[in-house]
């Protein structure tokens, strides 16, 4: 089973279908509030629940943060805009497996769930030592100050406007530092940053 919780009926009931057309989904239960969201899941214990970033009650961090506290194995994926860089990085700090934009393919629909399918079969421990572990190399001074900027929803340029960096400059401590957190962009960066105290 999937929990789709989004508040838009459009687009609820759009990727309720591409879902549903998903081999290995049996069902896909829906919600338009956090608290409806929470019932459901009580009641449903799905796989996956997919919850939108902007959810009208809670918000969307906030119901990921409680669904998980009070149901630890549970697996949510944001469904977020490309502006949400904030709101995503608090929901992934909250205990979200991860995220799909909105208008992602129905191709990269199919293959995201198949790897939350999979990441589910794999004991969360592991995942939970994963987010403690120590950065090594460490960050330079430069590259925190990079991913402090990210945290605060800022764009590279707007990075670079504050450090006094160029765009490209604030663009190459980004990889770096992606490489040496071991993420492969912004929202686990700053995922991650928060879980292991490199940003507050």
């Amino acid at each position: 089973t999937v929990l789709i919780c989004d508040d838009h009926r459009h687009f609820r009931d759009q990727l309720r279908r591409h879902v549903a057309a998903v081999p290995g989904v049996d069902r896909v239960a829906t919600a338009d509030t956090s608290a409806e969201a929470f019932s459901r899941y009580a009641a449903e214990r799905p796989a996956l629940v997919l919850l939108d970033v902007a959810m009208p009650d809670l918000g969307g961090p906030e119901t990921a943060r409680r669904l998980v506290a009070a149901h630890p194995g549970a697996n949510v994926v944001m469904l977020a805009g490309n502006n949400d860089h904030e709101q995503l990085a608090e929901a992934l700090a909250g205990g979200a497996r991860g995220y799909l934009t909105k208008d992602a393919s129905v191709e990269e629909l199919c293959a995201a769930l198949a790897h939350v399918f999979d990441a589910a079969a794999q004991p969360r421990h592991a995942a939970a030592s994963a987010q403690t572990h120590v950065i090594d190399p460490p960050l330079t001074e430069r590259e925190r100050q990079v991913l402090d900027g990210m945290s605060r929803g800022k764009t590279n340029n707007e990075i670079g406007r504050e450090l006094f960096l160029s765009e490209d400059t604030v663009k190459t401590h980004a990889r770096r530092l992606f490489r040496k957190l071991g993420v492969n962009d912004r929202a686990q960066a700053v995922a991650l940053g928060f879980r292991s105290g490199l940003v507050r």
